[in-house]
């Protein structure tokens, strides 16, 4: 048994795909195991059999629909004209217009692949170091699941049995801290390196800017009013938040013709696919993982080593940093989340807070080598060599991994608009 997960971790570190490397491990796992292979693929449908994971591809669809929509133009120059004035100005408008998209697309590749091109092109206009455009972009992007909707907390309310609704509701105050903590950050390195700032937008010109983005910005209040009034599941939020996109793209401003739905759907597709595959695969591996009690022997090992909850929540912050500089985000919470619940409940950690603190430390893997793969698409956008990229990211890496720290011992945090809300 030790040598099947022996052969799990020297396969992911030599960077075979992750759906490959679950499904492989969990037919070996069935074959040891004496099962009937049938019931492989029988799991595999099963986990992708899941009513809140319909959600998952629609809200990627939105964000599809906004990028091509026009909506990133108009966040971004509303952002622009908000906090332009500021010394880094541009820099600045990055940080809020990701906070405001946040609330749209759910994701934090979305996040750089869309408004990463109007910001990076922006900032390097106004002479801007690009390396710097880039690090902004692909730091802020990390916003993206932490700020509701959030695709992670779906599969994470999913996997854990919590409620998708107070996972949305815990995440908006670690996300405004981010944004804030960032914020902070692009002033002193301006400051710091004589970055320009944008003249002091006219109210005419910030009620102009406002007018156009005025749409969009109801984009988080449709999703989160439709939860919080009961009138919709997150799942059926996100089937709201398709027809607005489509009706703002399409009717409002017309930006979307017949012949982007083939791009939108494909890319939809691919995204969606691919998650879903893994998924599926991870089925079956969590299904053994559960048959021969790994789990219960996890929270056993957490317990010969440690009583103390802060030790506890050091270790599985330092297990999630490091995990995400390999391994994707929705690959690594198939795999943990069934293995850790025995000691989360053990330990009567808070699922909601520990979605959240588990959502932003893997996003902190989307800007760490060597699988940041924000990294990869703000090196790309900004065409900057990678090394020059990651160097330029290290500094945001402070505000992000304080973000981090805080909600985790002080959970109340996370759980207060929860608690106000839904108790």
């Amino acid at each position: 048994m030790l040598l099947v997960f022996l052969l799990f971790g020297l396969t992911l570190v030599m960077g075979i795909p992750i759906v490959f490397v679950l499904a492989s491990t969990g037919i070996t796992l069935f074959l040891l195991g004496d099962n009937d292979l049938i019931i492989f693929p029988q799991r595999l449908i099963a986990g992708t059999n899941s009513f809140p994971l319909m959600a998952i591809p629609l809200f990627i669809l939105a964000g599809e629909l906004m990028n091509i929509g026009g909506i990133t133009n108009r966040i971004f120059d509303f952002a622009k004209a908000l906090v332009g004035h500021i010394r880094g100005g541009l820099g600045h408008a990055n940080v809020v217009a990701s906070m405001v998209f946040a609330g749209m697309s759910g994701a934090a590749v979305a996040d750089t692949a869309g408004l990463g091109t109007v910001e990076i092109k922006a900032m390097k206009d106004q002479k801007y170091d690009p390396e710097f455009a880039a690090a902004v972009t692909v730091a802020s992007s990390t916003i993206g699941p932490i700020i509701p909707p959030s695709i992670n907390f779906i599969l994470y309310g999913s996997l854990a049995s919590v409620s998708t609704g107070a996972l949305f509701l815990g995440g908006i105050i670690p996300g405004i801290l981010m944004g804030l903590s960032m914020m902070i950050l692009v002033y002193v390195l301006a400051v710091r390196r004589n970055y320009p700032r944008e003249e002091r937008a006219s109210s005419q010109l910030l009620w102009i800017t406002f007018k156009r983005a005025f749409f969009p910005l109801l984009t988080p209040a449709i999703i989160l009013g439709g939860i919080f009034l009961g009138i919709a599941t997150p799942t059926e939020a996100s089937v709201m938040a398709v027809l607005y996109a489509l009706i703002l793209g399409t009717v409002v401003y017309k930006q979307i013709k017949w012949k982007d739905f083939y791009e939108i759907f494909l890319r939809t597709s691919i995204i969606t696919g691919s998650i879903l595959l893994i998924i599926g695969v991870a089925s079956p591996f969590g299904f053994m993982l559960a048959k021969m009690q790994i789990p219960q022997l996890m929270a056993q090992a957490f317990f010969g080593l440690t009583d103390n909850p802060l030790i506890i929540w050091i270790m599985l912050l330092a297990l999630l940093l490091l995990l995400g500089c390999f391994m994707d985000a929705t690959a690594i919470m198939i795999v943990l989340v069934p293995i850790l619940l025995p000691t989360l409940n053990a330990f009567q950690i808070d699922l909601v807070q520990f979605g959240v603190v588990m959502s932003l430390a893997l996003a902190i893997g989307l800007i760490t080598p060597p699988v940041g793969l924000c990294l990869f698409l703000g090196s790309q956008i900004a065409e900057v060599p990678l090394d020059r990229v990651i160097r330029a990211t290290i500094p945001f890496f402070i505000p992000l991994v304080g973000v981090l720290i805080l909600i985790t011992f002080i959970p109340q945090i996370v759980t207060f608009i929860p608690r106000l809300f839904l108790s």
